[in-house]
Formats: structure tokens, C-alpha cells, sequence
């Protein structure tokens, strides 16, 4: 393949592929013209693969694979995976990207790693991307005001794409409304869920939850958490958690449900079996886990910490003092989404819609910066003897 840039394809190294977020920016109606072809992800060679993540860790983001990969791909644009490099590995792969006149587009996904209990590596891998992009992108105004104050970048807003499938959505949402009509003194569901208890979640949120759920009649709590963490016999077992949960059951306050970690099948009618998901993060940007829940039209509280709470307007918010919830915050959002008359988020017709716009705003960005790379000298021999 040339690295001859022709009017009907762009091809970018994309970091990752084969994620939801980004096979969501694709049209769904034909491609736009140039067309967007991303890269399939390589293979890691070595390293601990994730199971969850199997292009993790990435290989893309390397000098030697960008210089031995130059004639394949006219751009590389980032999203996640960075953090398997440090600061100075990162600025190697951005300096083989200007050698070679390629063109990077970092999509601001988390000022602060969810995973990470201190912020500090990410910031300094963020200090070479964000100031190193050719352009940069983000999910909400407020995430990119941040990026202004702190990088003095600008950012376009972008907001994060449908995570459910259309039929999907709209099958779930319908039957939503028919149980509206039905029954509207149907038991309702409160759900928060666990996970694997990555950094940012705090069980800290159930006690309280219990409290303000029990007061609203007609509704119940469920628990959710991966089964590996309750599992005596798992790496990830955490005895104290595990003894509060099972007698949380036990008293009545909740419904525990552990699971391995979820198909997107599953996730889907975990989704469609709420009326209301809280998320328990105490710091963290955005939320593709809110998205999904908006698309199967489950009314979500986040916290008032990072980005969250503009992510949609249908969202309510509670804040957190340290390491405890401001109880009278979670009481005031959980009873606004409990008692919402309207099923949030937005249709599969809307998010269609949104699709195609992300999809001619991805192009535009590529397009222009490929037309101005163009009117300028090119360092690198292939880069040369291309154009």
C-alpha cells in the first residue's frame, strides 16, 4: 500500500479499533467521502494482555511500528492505551510521527484515570499528548474548558456515541413506555454496580443509598459486583467488602447479584431491568457505562466530581465530602430520577442522527488537517517521494 493520499480514503492508525466508542463513529448510511479506514489493531507481541482490552497493550503506539508502518496510514488518532507507555516513550512516537509529516488527533477521553488511585502518571503522559496534537477532541464543554485553562488548547466538543444498538434501544425503550402505561405503580428498581472495584469506586455509597431507598415506597436497591471479588479463592477477593455486602442482603437492604464481568448482550437487559443506575465513582471524566444506560432509557445519578454531569441533561448529581457522600445531594438526585416522568436519554432516530454528525465531524478534522500537512515541507524520504 502507497502513502499516496488519494480524494476517496483516509486511513488512520487509530488507538484503539475494534472498541465500541470508536466503530460507533462510523456512518451507518455509506461511508463519507473521503472515506475513514482504520487500521485493524495488531496483535500484541508481548506484555499482559487484557482480556476485557485484547489490543492492550498497544502496538501502534511505538516509534519503531510508526516508521516501519509509515506508508500504511496517513494519521494516527489516539484514544485509549497510552497508559502503557511512559512520558518519554510517548514523546519518541510522536517525534517518529513528525518525521514523517503523520498527523495526530488525541481525543480527550479522562483528564483523570478511573483506574488510577493517583492522577499523577496520566497528567504527565496528558502534559505530551495534549500539548503535542495536532488537534484534539472531547466529549463535553466542560472537559474542554479544562483542557483551556490547564494546556491552554482548544478542543472540539464531540459528544460520546450510542453504545447500545439501535434495534436494541429501541426495543428496550418501547417497552418502557408500555410499562409506563400499564402499570405506573409498578415496582421500581434502583441499581448500582460495583464492578470489578476499580480505583474510583467506593462502596462508601451503599449504606446511604440503602437509607434513601428504603424511604421511597414501591422501589428496591440491587447491588451488582463481579463474582471474582466475593470469591475466597480469586486474586481479586476482598473479605471486608464481601462480609458487608452478604449481610447487607441478609438485612434486607439490598439484592446482590455477582457475575462474571458482562456480554454486551447482557449488559444490555442489565440496563433494561433498572429504572435508575447510580454510579459510584468518586473521581474520574466521562462515562461510556452512563451512555449505555441513557440508550436503554435507564435515569442515571453520577457524581458531581469530573465531567459527568455533562454528558446529557437528563442527569442528576450528588457530590462527595472526602471519602463520604453528601447523603442530602444522593437523597435529592435519586429521588428526582426515581420519580422522572419522562424516559431519558435519546432514540435510536436521534442517536442515528448523532452518528452520522460524528462521523462527518471526524472526517472534517482529518480532512483538514491532511490539507494543511499538504502545504507544507515534509521531513522523511517516503514522506517526500510521496508527494
Amino acid at each position: 500500500m502507497t502513502s499516496q493520499i488519494t480524494s476517496n480514503i483516509i486511513r488512520v492508525a487509530s488507538v484503539p479499533s475494534d472498541q465500541i466508542y470508536i466503530r460507533h463513529l462510523e456512518s451507518c448510511h455509506g461511508q463519507p467521502r473521503p472515506q475513514i479506514l482504520r487500521l485493524p489493531d495488531p496483535v500484541p507481541a508481548r506484555g499482559p494482555r487484557s482480556g476485557q482490552s485484547p489490543w492492550w497493550p498497544p502496538v501502534m503506539l511505538s516509534a519503531p511500528w510508526v516508521r516501519d508502518h509509515r506508508d500504511s496510514f496517513d494519521l494516527m488518532h489516539v484514544h485509549f492505551g497510552f497508559d502503557a507507555l511512559d512520558p518519554q516513550q510517548l514523546r519518541e512516537t510522536m517525534a517518529e510521527l513528525r518525521r514523517w509529516g503523520k498527523p495526530l488527533v488525541y481525543t480527550v477521553h479522562d483528564l483523570i484515570n478511573p483506574h488510577q488511585p493517583d492522577s499523577a502518571a496520566h497528567l504527565a503522559l496528558l502534559d505530551v499528548l495534549i500539548t503535542g496534537a495536532d488537534e484534539l477532541i472531547t466529549l463535553t464543554d466542560g472537559a474542554a474548558a479544562a483542557i483551556a485553562a490547564q494546556w491552554g488548547r482548544q478542543a472540539h466538543v464531540l459528544p460520546h456515541p450510542h453504545v447500545l444498538d439501535f434495534a436494541v434501544m429501541e426495543r428496550i425503550r418501547q417497552s418502557r413506555e408500555k410499562q409506563r402505561a400499564q402499570d405506573p405503580q409498578r415496582l421500581r428498581r434502583v441499581g448500582v454496580h460495583l464492578k470489578g472495584l476499580r480505583a474510583n469506586i467506593s462502596p462508601a455509597i451503599l449504606e446511604p443509598l440503602a437509607r434513601i431507598v428504603a424511604e421511597i415506597p414501591n422501589v428496591v436497591l440491587q447491588v451488582n459486583i463481579h463474582r471474582q471479588v466475593l470469591d475466597p479463592d480469586s486474586s481479586e477477593y476482598r473479605e471486608e467488602l464481601a462480609r458487608l455486602l452478604t449481610g447487607g442482603q441478609l438485612e434486607g437492604k439490598w439484592e446482590l447479584v455477582s457475575h462474571e464481568y458482562f456480554s454486551h448482550n447482557e449488559l444490555c437487559e442489565y440496563f433494561a431491568s433498572l429504572d435508575v443506575n447510580v454510579l459510584p465513582y468518586q473521581f474520574g471524566t466521562h462515562s461510556g457505562w452512563l451512555e449505555a444506560a441513557l440508550d436503554a432509557g435507564t435515569a442515571v445519578v453520577v457524581p458531581l466530581c469530573g465531567q459527568y454531569a455533562g454528558q446529557h441533561p437528563s442527569l442528576a448529581a450528588y457530590r462527595w465530602n472526602a471519602d463520604q457522600v453528601e447523603e442530602e445531594s444522593l437523597r435529592a438526585a435519586v429521588r428526582r430520577q426515581v420519580g422522572l416522568a419522562f424516559i431519558p436519554g435519546m432514540g435510536a432516530a436521534e442517536r442515528q442522527e448523532q452518528r452520522e454528525a460524528l462521523a462527518e465531524a471526524h472526517q472534517r478534522i482529518y480532512s483538514t488537517l491532511l490539507g494543511r500537512r499538504k502545504t507544507l515541507p515534509q521531513t522523511g524520504s517516503s514522506a517526500a517521494g510521496a508527494r
